[in-house]
């Protein structure tokens, strides 16, 4: 963990990189540090999913209207103010992503921070980790 799921409207794909968006947001991931100066996820950890939603509906129906939602999901243990600043910053980075899509055509924007505190399972097995965690 951290997981960052984005679930869309695939109407919106000819207008968006979808690609790239997964890639800012990774890259921005991996840039936020803490109140410490200590990088708050893990490198190895880090993941953006997109799915396009085969199937939806949105509003009305009457419009050409899109929507992208992001959930990122992190396990228990930070602060409110990184879950906030986390946030925010993807936030910007989805928005400065969307620009030209926002200024094309109306589209919804979701984003939710998770914290999953009570787990009642959370197996893990990674040969990802060991890449990053060299000291």
């Amino acid at each position: 963990m951290p997981h960052l799921v984005i679930l869309y409207t695939p109407d919106i794909e000819p207008a968006l990189d979808m690609a790239g968006l997964c890639r800012a947001l990774a890259d921005t991931m991996l840039a936020l540090r803490d109140q410490a100066g200590q990088q708050v996820f893990p490198t190895g950890g880090t993941r953006v999913l997109a799915y396009p939603a085969t199937h939806h509906a949105v509003a009305d129906g009457q419009g050409e209207y899109g929507f992208i939602y992001l959930n990122l999901r992190m396990g228990a243990g930070r602060s409110g103010a990184v879950h906030q600043q986390a946030g925010d910053t993807l936030m910007a980075t989805v928005r400065e992503r969307c620009a030209a899509l926002l200024a094309s055509r109306p589209v919804g924007i979701t984003l939710q921070v998770d914290v999953s505190p009570g787990q009642v399972y959370d197996a893990k097995f990674s040969s990802l980790h060991p890449l990053f965690n060299k000291a």
